[in-house]
């Protein structure tokens, strides 16, 4: 393999977080599933933005959370996604290259019905996030927007499940995967939520079980419902059959590895208190992905994970607050 410029280079969605707390009652009020994930129109979106009330903005997206979290931890991060020129495009380009990610994918004109997308997130006392999500220009990516000179600049490609069910950026994805394995990079997957498997389940498997994965990301629910399968061992099982290295999260359980070597586990780090799980996951898979491009051991990689993973829920927000680089040992 050639040298690289970047570790990571992930391609998702490139949305703007909107996040406020909330009392259960609000999710009743406005028909809104506690810890769901829903998909809103622009103007759905308008909408419940103006009854949150008092919100913060943060750039988001789940793989441009973990690019951030990567770069967080010193590693060298890219990301390709699509955003609209308007103000939420503005605080999304700000917000991940003001955190050391190379991000420079051209932004779509403006348009009411193409703005940049947005993830209304609202956080109950319980730490549980209601995500509702309108991505607007972000499922307007392409495959001509895709760099093969990054993507060949970087040691792995890593995908998001949300944004893999659209036929634009699916289409995208799909190429640059190509490209990865044409230049000895590793793909990474993330199933990313498990409204997205129900949806997009014969797309992902496909994927799988054609080799297009080496890297797969995903909770023991999750492994589950794309398998079929009763137990997630079994489902663990049979996914690994065609992917190289599976990582599997489960919440206060902990978190494990399982390759052709074998399985290795991982109890979760301590948190004194969850305050907003909104990240968890992505940041998780920054660490692994951190230390993995370090050539660290698996059990290292599952540690810096859980690390990541433990300081963003502890306070609102998708990215970390603390120093990552003071809590971790690469």
């Amino acid at each position: 393999m050639t040298d690289t410029r970047f570790d990571i280079v992930a391609m998702g969605d490139a949305i703007v977080d909107v996040i406020a707390p909330c009392e259960p009652e609000f999710l009743v009020e406005h028909a809104l599933p506690a810890g769901s994930m829903q998909l809103l129109t622009p103007l759905e979106a308008d909408q419940l933005y103006e009854a949150m009330g008092v919100a913060e903005e943060h750039s988001g997206g789940s793989a441009a959370n973990s690019m951030a979290g990567v770069a967080g931890m010193g590693g060298k991060a890219a990301f390709i996604g699509q955003i609209a020129d308007d103000q939420f495009g503005k605080i999304f380009r700000h917000d991940l290259t003001s955190m050391g990610v190379h991000f420079d994918t051209p932004a779509l004109p403006f348009t009411q019905d193409c703005p940049t997308g947005r993830c209304l997130i609202l956080v109950t006392p319980d730490g549980q996030r209601t995500m509702n999500t309108a991505p607007g220009a972000s499922h307007q990516l392409e495959a001509a927007q895709v760099s093969e000179d990054l993507v060949r600049a970087s040691r792995i490609l890593y995908l998001e499940g949300y944004l893999f069910g659209p036929e634009k950026p699916r289409a995208a994805m799909m190429a640059a995967r190509k490209m990865a394995h044409a230049s000895q990079r590793e793909v990474a997957f993330t199933l990313s939520e498990s409204v997205c498997i129900t949806e997009r389940r014969d797309p992902f498997i496909e994927l799988i079980e054609k080799g297009g994965v080496d890297l797969l990301f995903c909770n023991a629910d999750e492994a589950k419902i794309l398998t079929g399968a009763a137990d997630a061992d079994t489902a663990i099982e049979r996914l690994g059959r065609t992917v190289p290295t599976m990582i599997v999260t489960d919440g206060a359980a902990g978190a494990m590895a399982r390759t052709k070597d074998g399985t290795v586990r991982i109890p979760a780090a301590p948190v004194d208190k969850v305050v907003d799980t909104t990240g968890a996951g992505d940041l998780f898979a920054a660490g692994f992905l951190t230390a993995y491009c370090k050539d660290a051991p698996l059990e290292k990689c599952l540690q810096t994970g859980a690390i990541a993973a433990a300081e963003v829920i502890s306070h609102y927000g998708a990215r970390p607050e603390t120093n990552l680089k003071d809590l971790i040992d690469l």
